[in-house]
């Protein structure tokens, strides 16, 4: 049966369409029409004003409903994947903080697995380390931390082959250029984060194929003072690559809504886009509870820290509340909110032919919000997640 969601202005590459339809075939987009008038044989779906939108593409994030990305299991992906999902990400990059050889493996395997499965939200795994400046750890664990080395991260390109895709690292460690290469070669964006680099390193990176960079703004230097002399910090340094997209956590705490706002204006939406970056305790209903699943740190303010407060831990947000931070608190336009949860990420990861805009032949992923940017719907690859409305079926 078609599908017709309607009722609300939608989305689309070219701008809002006010009066419009989003029809759906089985997992697929049918057509996106300039009517509201009923197709026979359709299940009508309105959504009664809301902004219909493409669903949200989550490219850092660590787990969700009690559950952790690092366990490695089917179980718990699941259970991680179906929190966000609940949310508003209808694609999603699941990601392992630095971890041992064996952990990665198993997360590769599982990854794998579900990426198999039809219409499945997995689209890929992502590695945030363990290649990092141990001095910029953060809540990473610090006797996971090491330089890159050829013997280790060949095996575990060449096992994560079509399923890594992304990894993460500091550009001023030794071995980089190695690692880049070796990045490209097996089709895995390499991101810089976790990093001291000044702009040299930074440059001499992005030329060699690292053009992305991790949770912007966290876990990287600005601008600092050596002597009487002004150095560009590494968010300077990747301001100035104007090739290089960023990730931010829309949260508008590890971010100030002040900074994410000017880092919008600076390298546009095209350019930018929003992460939850969030922990395990994402999507549950007492996630202040942090201990329970990790002793080093706390839920406090809304945020996850280590529980000596030296540094921020991760988020527990998800999209649906960065749709609301990104605009109501860092007055980011609501367009551009938008693409910048499905559209940007889309093109960042290569999905765009299938994810992020609301379009003919692509994957029925839709969402929608209403006027105080609260989620009311959600459908992935067809099928219906969350809806507050009445369906309605035109028979034939």
């Amino acid at each position: 049966m078609l599908k017709q969601i309607y009722g609300g202005r939608i989305l689309t590459p070219s701008g809002w369409l006010k009066g419009g339809s989003v029809i759906v075939e089985g997992s697929k987009i049918f057509a996106v029409e300039n009517t509201e008038l009923p197709i026979v044989g359709a299940e009508r779906i309105n959504v009664y004003g809301a902004d219909i939108v493409p669903g949200g593409v989550e490219l850092h994030v660590h787990g969700g409903g009690g559950r952790d990305f690092m366990e490695g299991t089917k179980e718990a992906f699941e259970v991680a994947v179906d929190a966000h999902l609940q949310h508003g990400t209808t694609s999603i990059f699941p990601t392992l903080s630095s971890s041992t050889v064996p952990m990665i493996n198993a997360a590769i395997d599982t990854c794998a697995e579900m990426m198999q499965e039809a219409n499945s939200p997995v689209q890929g795994l992502h590695l945030e380390g363990p290649y990092f400046n141990p001095v910029q750890a953060g809540a990473q664990i610090p006797e996971w931390i090491r330089l890159p080395k050829a013997e280790e991260y060949y095996p575990i390109l060449s096992r994560g082959k079509g399923v890594l895709k992304r990894w993460d690292e500091a550009p001023e460690l030794e071995g980089t250029v190695g690692f880049i290469h070796a990045c490209r070669v097996h089709d895995v964006l390499p991101s810089i984060a976790h990093t001291r680099a000044q702009y040299f390193q930074v440059h001499a990176a992005n030329v060699v194929g690292m053009t992305h960079a991790t949770h912007f703004y966290n876990a990287m230097p600005v601008v600092y003072k050596n002597r009487e002399y002004k150095v560009p910090g590494t968010v300077e340094s990747i301001f100035a690559e104007k090739n290089m997209t960023i990730e931010m956590i829309g949260d508008g705490i590890h971010v100030p809504p002040i900074m994410l706002k000017m880092a919008w204006q600076v390298k546009g939406t095209e350019q930018t886009c929003f992460v939850t970056d969030s922990l395990a305790l994402a999507g549950l209903d007492d996630p202040t509870k942090a201990s329970a699943f990790d002793p080093r740190v706390i839920v406090e303010d809304g945020v996850c820290k280590l529980s000596d407060r030296s540094a921020l831990a991760g988020s527990v947000c998800t999209m649906d509340q960065i749709v609301k931070a990104a605009y109501q608190k860092a007055e980011i336009p609501l367009e551009d909110v938008f693409r910048m949860i499905s559209e940007t990420p889309a093109k960042i990861m290569g999905i765009y032919d299938r994810k992020g805009s609301l379009q003919k032949g692509k994957d029925a992923d839709v969402i929608a919000f209403d006027e105080n940017q609260n989620l009311t719907f959600v459908m992935q690859a067809g099928q219906i997640i969350k809806y507050y409305g009445i369906k309605q079926s035109i028979g034939i």
